[in-house]
Parts: C-alpha cells; structure tokens; sequence
C-alpha cells in the first residue's frame, strides 16, 4: 500500500541539484578555525553577517523591545497569546516605510497591500497559488535562483520556462528571450500567467535597467500576464546605477492611468538578505490587486510570522535613525567586501561579471574546464567542493545555459575566511597551470622527437641506406 501522496513524492523539490548537494557536503565536514581548519568552506550561502554587531548594538541599547516590554511593563502575555493573521499594524507600517527608504523614498507603499508571510519563499508560493492552476507556466530569466525549482513548482505543480540570457550582453533581458520564451511555453501546451524576476539579480549580483523593466511591463500589458517582482536584495545594492523598483517605475505617465497593469505587478519582500535575518522568517507580498492580498491574507494563515518577532521588529525599524546608519554602513560593507572578493579572485586569473549589489559573485571560470560542456563544469565544480574544500554553487544548478559560471558568497564570512578562501583558490589554480604546462612541454618533446624521427628516416630514405636499427 502507498504510504505517501503523490505530491509528497513528486521529483520536483530540486534537492538533489549540486545547490543542495553542496550544502550536504559542507555539514559533513564544516571548517572551522581552530576545530577543522581543513574543512569546507561555505561559500553557497547567501547569507549577510557583515552588519550584526550593529543589529546587536541596538538590541543592547533597547531593553525593552528585546524583553518583550513597554514603557518597562511586560507585554509577554499580549503577544503569546493568539493574534490576527494580518499582523501587527505597527510592524506593517514600520515594515513599509522600511521598503521605502532602500528606494530612496522614490515610492511609497500602503501596510493595507502589504501581506506577511514566513519568509520570501512563502511569499513566492502563496503568489504562485494565488495566481496560477497546476500545469500552468511562469517565465524565469537564466540565470535564476536554483531554489525556484523548489518554491515555485513543488507543491503547486506550476511549471518554469526560462528566458534565455546570455554572457553576450552580461545577461541582461531582451525583447527577443521573452518572446522566445512564451513561445516554447506554447509548444509545450503551457500557458503563461505570468513572469518573475529577481530584482537585484540573485545569482547575478545586478539591478534590472530601467529598459528591461520598461520591457518588461510592455510585456505583460501585451500579453495580458502577470509580473512578479523578487526584490528581497534591493537594499544591498551598494554602487551605481542604483536600485529601480518596478513600483517606482508604475508611477511614469504610461503606467499610471493603466489600471489593469497595476493590478497585475507584486513585489516580494523580505528581511533575510538586506537586515541579515533569514532565521527570523520575515516576507511579505505587496500587491494592488484587492483579490490577490485578499487570498493571499488566507493562505498566509499556513505561514505567519511571530507576534514576538513582528513587535521587536517594528520597534527596531521605526529607530529612522538607526535605519539610517544601518542602510548606508551595511553597503559600505558589501561594496568592501565584494571588491576583496573581486580582487583575490582576479589575481588567480578569474574574472567576475560587474555587479553592484548582493552577496555574491557571478564568478567566470570558462577557462578552467576541460571542455566546453556541462560534465566538465560538474567536475570542476566537484574539484573544488572535495579537493579546494569551497562549496560554490555551479552555473547548472541556476539554470544558465552556458558551462564554467559560478555563484561565490562573500559576505556569510569573516574577512580572514574569505581571505582563505581566496588562497585555496588560487593554489588550485596553479596547479592547474603547473599541470597544463607539464603537459604541454610533454606533448612538445614528443613531437620534437617525432619530427627528429621523421627527418632521420628520410635522410636514411634519401641516401638508400637501410637502418640496423628496427
């Protein structure tokens, strides 16, 4: 007898993409500095801990909001006890002028559109349930985030379509990629409600230009589709050209009398990557359109977020002060760290595509492959994992459709890990050089001795003599 439902045993969860594979590797044998100094380290996870001793000073400098207090009386019973599943108003309220500010206070959001949900993975599912049947089709730009395969297709049997970009124009989304897209889509009898993007670019490390949004709004209004905007990165974004919301850009003339293209664009947010708390499990769906906050309000019963969590927050990011200072110094921070990366990198001979916001590097290792294929950047990828002891995450598991790419996190780290890190890869590099040489100047002293064999043979041809020697 059948002791699973079909959906629980479905191979769409991507758990055994080399994203995750990875990470396993990594658990089993973690570096430590002192503990296992030989370990992995991990450097698949797009995890930001530049900034926590800022986060911890202000918890040491307000008491009350991190024991559960107000005006020193204890709130604990008000919040341990059951709360309405549209939140706390005053964290709804602090949790949008928060989003406002990343976007340099171009746009404004109302806490009446806003839903909350137990992180942007939620979020993404809950939009998916709300917007798609089973069987129908989003369009993803490659490449793209590997746990998509997972948020968007395993429970609600949505399909994926990539939209096909390449190295040729950094990646970036044209007009023809999404045709294309829509087309395959077709041919595969799929219908497509709608498209999704990351915005800044996870893995690439990049905010979409104001003609691919402009592009991409002209895309959906043609076919009558929806737009999801993944814009949990938009406060890493730490040199120019600076973030560009898709909200922002539904205030320009164009837009702004089109009722049914407002209704059809929603944002995912959340706290994990720009205040560095994925553990607090804190997302949210933005969303003009009345039905889909209506339905996603319900569905976010499955998913919710802890009073607790919700009242220590909103007290943290009403302090504009503090969001202030965080905002700016946390920047500062990447844009240092990204270029420490960059650097290493670049003096192993391994180049980076320019970026300007994120945790990560979109890493060009083409010429470290044995061949142009996707075996050989598996077991380069695996190379590195067992033998350099770095768990990166390799360009297949993302979905880019061109071998030797490769997602590297640099910000869930100390500088003197990175710093490792970076002398692990540059020592394997040499060695591929030593390698590559040695085999070199033996296929060159081979054929040195082959064309000294042919011109012997064919002086003995020429002056008639027979060799002894056979």
């Amino acid at each position: 007898m059948k002791l699973l439902s079909r959906k629980a045993t479905r191979n769409s969860h991507g758990q055994d993409s080399s994203y995750f594979l990875g990470w396993q590797e990594y658990e089993k044998n973690p570096y430590h500095e002192t503990h296992n100094p030989n370990g992995i380290i991990q450097m698949g996870l797009a995890e930001n801990q530049l900034s926590f001793d800022l986060l911890e000073s202000w918890l040491a400098n307000n008491p009350d909001a991190a024991g559960f207090k107000r005006d020193g009386q204890s709130i604990f019973r008000e919040l341990a006890l059951f709360q309405d599943y549209h939140g706390l108003p005053a964290f709804k309220k602090a949790l949008v002028e928060f989003m406002s500010e990343i976007r340099g206070n171009q746009v404004t959001f109302d806490p009446k559109k806003l839903v909350l949900t137990a992180g942007a993975t939620s979020s993404n599912e809950t939009l998916m349930f709300c917007l798609a049947e089973p069987g129908e089709a989003f369009l993803l730009p490659t490449p793209y985030y590997p746990g998509f395969d997972r948020d968007l297709k395993w429970r609600t049997e949505v399909e994926i379509v990539p939209i096909e970009c390449t190295s040729a124009n950094d990646f970036r989304i044209t007009e023809s990629a999404l045709e294309e897209a829509y087309e395959a889509a077709h041919k595969r009898n799929l219908k497509v409600k709608g498209v999704l993007v990351t915005n800044p670019s996870n893995p690439l490390g990049t905010t979409l230009t104001r003609h691919e949004v402009d592009l991409l709004l002209g895309f959906v209004i043609a076919k009558s589709i929806h737009l999801i905007s993944d814009e949990i990165y938009s406060g890493t974004v730490f040199s120019s050209p600076r973030f560009i919301s898709v909200m922002e850009v539904l205030k320009d003339t164009k837009y702004r009398m089109n009722a049914e293209v407002w209704n059809r664009v929603h944002i995912v947010y959340s706290l994990s990557k720009d205040l560095g708390l994925p553990g607090f499990r804190v997302g949210a769906i933005y969303s003009n359109d009345e039905d889909v906050v209506a339905a996603a309000t319900k569905m976010s019963s499955f998913g919710l977020v802890s009073s607790q969590t919700q009242y220590l927050l909103s007290a943290m990011l009403s302090d504009k002060k503090f969001t202030s200072n965080y905002i700016s110094e946390n920047q500062k921070r990447l844009k240092e760290r990204q270029e420490m990366l960059i650097l290493g990198l670049g003096s192993a001979g391994i180049s980076c595509l320019n970026s300007n916001s994120g945790l990560f590097c979109w890493v060009d290792m083409r010429h470290l492959l044995r061949s142009k294929t996707f075996e050989a950047e598996m077991e380069l990828w695996k190379k590195i994992v067992y033998d350099v002891g770095l768990n990166i995450s390799p360009g297949l598991s993302c979905h880019c459709n061109e071998p030797g790419w490769f997602r590297v996190c640099f910000a869930n780290m100390s500088a003197e890990t990175l710093n490792l890190a970076i002398e692990r890869i540059k020592r394997f590099v040499q060695l591929i050089e030593i390698n590559n040489n040695s085999k070199k100047n033996h296929q060159s002293t081979k054929n040195s001795r082959r064309r000294s064999l042919t011109k012997w043979v064919f002086r003995l041809s020429f002056d008639g003599r027979e060799s002894d020697e056979r």
